[in-house]
């Protein structure tokens, strides 16, 4: 099993994920961002970056991320990003509907990029289905698990960017999940973790 780390900046939505027990069995460790610049990643593989992080730090961390992917490391990007630290980082943020499901003939307008992906043993596109904040325009030769229906990616795998493994997504399962609402972000996780722990990409 990968041995995953896990930034944490101190809100209590963060603190709810990250500690829930069905979770932080696959976390190796969780990292203070604050105290994320003198903290070793020896031994780690995964680094999950979870979304609305405080800018400043996320910002101040930049240089360290990109080290861990370029040493071969795989980086997981969560949620919306109004702060360019990402390889390749193309960002459209979009205005967010977040009643959809009450429209007459709903449809969330996601699809299945690549349904033959592994990812796709662990979660359902209904899984990934509550809603988003924008899309990403991902670095040619990238890999677009989820999209729009006009394409723009919600989740997508980056091989090509460093000499690690970027899975970057606009998607905030740990910030709804911490939050107490939102229950596909459960299922969500649910299955997104083991994947990470133990899939294939």
């Amino acid at each position: 099993m990968r041995k995953i780390a896990a930034l944490y900046g101190g809100t209590s939505h963060d603190y709810r994920s990250l500690n829930e027990p069905k979770y932080k069995q696959y976390l190796h460790e969780i990292i203070y961002l604050p105290e994320f610049e003198n903290t070793s990643l020896d031994g780690i593989d995964v680094l999950l970056v979870p979304s609305q992080l405080h800018l400043g730090l996320l910002m101040a961390a930049k240089n360290k991320i990109w080290e861990f992917a370029e040493n071969g490391g795989t980086v997981i990007a969560l949620g919306s990003q109004p702060k360019t630290w990402i390889p390749g980082q193309n960002w459209e943020f979009r205005p967010t509907n977040f009643w959809w499901w009450l429209d007459k003939e709903a449809g969330s307008g996601l699809i299945l990029s690549k349904p033959e992906h592994d990812l796709f043993q662990y979660i359902t596109l209904e899984d990934a289905t509550w809603h988003y904040h924008g899309v990403f325009w991902p670095p040619e030769g990238s890999e677009v698990l989820i999209s729009t229906e006009d394409t723009g990616a919600i989740l997508y795998i980056d091989k090509v960017s460093t000499a690690g493994t970027w899975i970057v997504t606009t998607l905030d399962p740990e910030y709804h999940y911490g939050s107490y609402f939102m229950p596909a972000t459960e299922r969500f996780l649910d299955g997104f973790l083991p994947w990470v722990a133990k899939g294939h990409w």
